[in-house]
């Protein structure tokens, strides 16, 4: 009896090897309204947009000011990460401390003459606190620096404060712009922490994830 033969089929399609694919670049989102903010993170030429947090701000108590910078910057970036899946999102927090004592935004004229007036000849401390997530994972840092305010007379803080207006900066101290004449020295490990947002820590976090302002193409363009 003849056995059934066994074939052998051998596709001869040459073998092309698939291309090295890339993990697929995610939008970036700067959780925060503050036009500041908006400012330095464009000087990292990324695409980017923003979007304001609703996040309660109340200090906590017994809270110290690195805490409470953190706590509200890592609140920031997760709510909007929790509406926007699949983003890169940058949250951030500024708390000044002088002589063991949060200062924040003072809101109007007199209060801003009152905190510049004490910090004349006095040092102040800002913690400027980044959270970036893409809604899996978190990376946070807080940026410490030291200012150490001139003696400063009540004609030139009322001059200041009639030409800057700072009452939504914390401290009343607008580094950006002329609020660095008030001050005779700063002490801290990224300058453009002051500012509120610390380019150094921030572009160092987000290659974490994957961006990178020199590598073209990390973050697709928005629209």
């Amino acid at each position: 009896m003849a056995w059934p033969s066994r074939t052998t089929i051998v596709d001869n399609t040459a073998f092309v090897p698939l291309a090295p694919q890339r993990a697929p670049a995610m939008s970036l989102i700067l959780a925060s309204g503050s036009p500041y903010r908006k400012a330095m993170l464009a000087r990292l030429r990324l695409p980017f947009r923003t979007i304001s947090p609703d996040v309660d701000e109340s200090p906590r108590e017994g809270e110290t000011p690195a805490a409470m910078a953190l706590r509200l910057s890592v609140a920031k970036a997760l709510t909007v990460a929790e509406r926007n899946p699949g983003a890169v999102v940058i949250g951030s927090d500024q708390v000044a401390t002088f002589q063991g004592r949060k200062i924040g935004k003072p809101g109007g004229f007199e209060k801003a003459r009152e905190q510049l007036l004490s910090f004349s000849g006095q040092t102040v401390e800002f913690h400027s606190a980044l959270c970036v997530t893409d809604g899996r994972r978190q990376e946070t840092r807080d940026v410490v620096t030291f200012c150490r305010f001139r003696q400063l007379s009540e004609e030139a803080i009322e001059t200041y404060l009639r030409l800057e207006q700072p009452y939504d900066t914390a401290g009343s101290a607008k580094a950006e712009s002329l609020g660095i004449t008030l001050m005779d020295s700063m002490q801290s490990d990224d300058p453009t922490a002051i500012i509120g947002l610390p380019l150094i820590a921030l572009s160092q976090m987000l290659r974490q994830f994957g961006i990178d302002p020199l590598i073209p193409g990390s973050v697709p363009a928005e629209g």
